[in-house]
């Protein structure tokens, strides 16, 4: 979140102690406000916005947690047991085997290029070595990556760049691992299922690995999705370190807490071993393909049909899917005279399944989107999928109606059923500071700006909106005391829908 001020924004980290008033005002220490216009004496009114609570309280409430929280770090470490010892020695030897190659590197560094002094000066921290050591650790680190390489709002360029080799290019198991998994799976001998089976995999995840194969008999062309070995004691153990460091978190600074990291923690920590269950990604493509189904949209998008004779909770086998990333424009403009609107059926597609479908594609990086050679979006890997339940959803909708007509009773009722707020706050007060914030909202004054320019072949029309320094800087101090109360913001169950949007948003 950021704010205009004059001559730059302002972030809300440069926002603390007695310097809220300085940045915001031009006020010195002991100083009188200066004046610059009308809504001056409004705003300095609004500046004494604090909250102060003793400190030995905060103490006391800290002491009085202290006993809950060793009990959760003791139950979650049992939880965790041997895998937790495992995985930290695994831990170290990856650091030190990449620490190793960095090491290497800089002792040949004397004849290095400036970049490559570049990518080494920042050392297991610069994106080569992070992206290595995220590999080398494994399945939840791997996941990590693929977000920060489906985010470039959030990480520098140079990380986005590096972190896009973490989709479907990590570390392949040796076939012969997978034809053993296969073996103990389906309880059969291979040949008896399959015609062929390619020991060169197509696709290298941080969960499972895909192979190519032909099915014996229909002769159809399938993939065999197979859960990489030791990926689950993997991710308790990583899962249960985070929630440990979250809920610590939480107990050293209590406004954390207002973000429900714990909860979220949790909800990662449930999406991701739901992911492991391949019985449970078939019932979710089944569920997407009778959405397309139901809603008339076969010839606009596809999922892969499922072949459950040759399929258990580790083993997958689909059809296979013959298309492009949705990234890929030079081969989508192969293949359509038109990317974006490609682009735009898949998102129709996607929204739509939020509100026809059980679940939805949570998992929409782009290695997981792709243009079809017919022409169709196809949508792979439901291993991690959304759920928004019909109370959420009827809570959203009244919302949003609220909004227009200006009922605030209403909107604050609709925002505690949605999960944005704690459950034990006075409604009515909640909606009074939601009446006050969005009056600010309606109250200021903006101004339309248009101009054009002429070309010798073009006209350009281009519009802005002014709008009141002094009375943003009001909304925003109101906005400020508003999140600090009791009801802050805590949307923990739209949380993965709001992380599918930042990935779509990078399309």
């Amino acid at each position: 979140m950021a704010m205009i001020r004059r001559g730059g924004w302002l972030l809300p980290s440069q926002l603390h102690g007695t310097s809220l008033q300085t940045k915001l005002f031009g006020v010195k220490n002991g100083a009188r406000p200066l004046k610059w216009g009308s809504h001056s004496k409004r705003l300095a009114i609004s500046a004494t916005y604090s909250r102060t609570r003793d400190i030995s309280d905060e103490i006391q409430d800290r002491i009085n947690k202290l006993p809950k929280l060793v009990e959760d770090v003791v139950q979650t470490s049992v939880n965790t047991g041997p895998r937790g010892v495992i995985r930290l020695a695994q831990g170290i030897q990856a650091t030190v085997v990449v620490g190793s190659e960095w090491l290497s590197e800089i002792s040949k560094s004397a004849n290095a290029s400036g970049d490559s002094l570049a990518r080494l000066q920042f050392g297991l921290l610069s994106p080569t070595y992070l992206r290595r050591l995220f590999e080398r650790m494994g399945a939840t680190y791997i996941k990590l990556g693929q977000f920060i390489a489906s985010t470039p709002t959030l990480f520098p360029a140079e990380y986005v760049e590096e972190f896009q080799n973490c989709f479907d290019k990590t570390p392949a198991v040796p076939f012969h691992e997978i034809e053993a998994i296969l073996r103990q799976e389906l309880k059969q001998p291979l040949e008896n299922i399959y015609e062929y089976i390619d020991p060169v995999p197509i696709a290298s995840a941080s969960i499972a690995q895909v192979h190519g194969a032909r099915l014996r008999g229909s002769q159809e062309e399938v993939v065999i999705k197979v859960l990489k070995p030791g990926i689950e004691d993997f991710l308790i153990a990583d899962l249960n370190f985070l929630y440990i460091v979250a809920r610590t978190l939480e107990f050293l600074s209590p406004q954390v807490s207002r973000a429900s990291l714990v909860g979220i923690v949790g909800d990662i920590r449930e999406s991701m071993l739901e992911e492991v269950d391949f019985q449970k990604e078939a019932a979710n493509i089944e569920s997407f393909r009778d959405y397309l189904e139901a809603t008339g949209l076969t010839k606009q998008a596809a999922a892969p049909k499922v072949h459950y004779h040759c399929s258990t909770k580790q083993v997958l086998t689909m059809e296979r899917l013959y298309g492009v990333p949705l990234t890929d424009l030079d081969s989508i403009r192969s293949l359509v005279s038109i990317p974006e609107a490609s682009l735009i059926t898949a998102l129709n597609v996607w929204f739509g399944s939020l509100l026809a479908c059980e679940t939805f594609h949570a998992d929409v990086h782009a290695g997981n989107l792709w243009l079809l050679r017919d022409g169709r979006i196809g949508f792979l890997d439901f291993g991690i999928v959304g759920r928004i339940s019909p109370r959420t959803w009827a809570a959203v909708e009244t919302f949003l109606t609220s909004i227009a007509s200006g009922q605030y009773e209403t909107m604050a009722v609709s925002l505690i059923r949605m999960g944005a707020t704690n459950n034990d706050i006075d409604v009515k007060s909640f909606a009074l500071d939601l009446e006050k914030i969005f009056s600010s909202i309606q109250d200021l004054d903006s101004e339309l700006i248009i101009a054009a320019s002429r070309g010798p072949n073009s006209e350009t029309i281009s519009t802005n909106i002014a709008v009141d320094e002094q009375q943003m800087n009001a909304l925003f101090l109101d906005v400020v005391k508003f999140s600090s109360l009791s009801y802050f913001f805590r949307t923990r169950k739209l949380v993965l829908l709001n992380v599918c949007i930042m990935f779509l948003m990078c399309y």
